[in-house]
């Protein structure tokens, strides 16, 4: 599975939990609060200056190195 800038940051966390540390590493330290559930990534990085299209790439080459898609 590919994660994109639209799913929610828990969705994305539900892909697989090794994502958070990608995206804490990335400056997301705030995980756990309510917008987690509500806002996209697209929104969050915006919130927080970061680079969603690189992030994502991050992202889904985790996912790519440890599922082998």
């Amino acid at each position: 599975m590919e994660i994109n800038k639209k799913m929610t940051i828990e969705e994305i966390i539900n892909v697989d939990n090794g994502i958070a540390n990608i995206l804490m590493a990335s400056g997301m330290h705030c995980l756990g609060c309510v917008m987690a559930s509500g806002e996209n990534l697209e929104q969050a990085c915006g919130v927080h200056g970061i680079d969603c299209d690189e992030l994502v790439a991050r992202i889904n080459a985790h996912l790519s190195e440890k599922w082998g898609n």
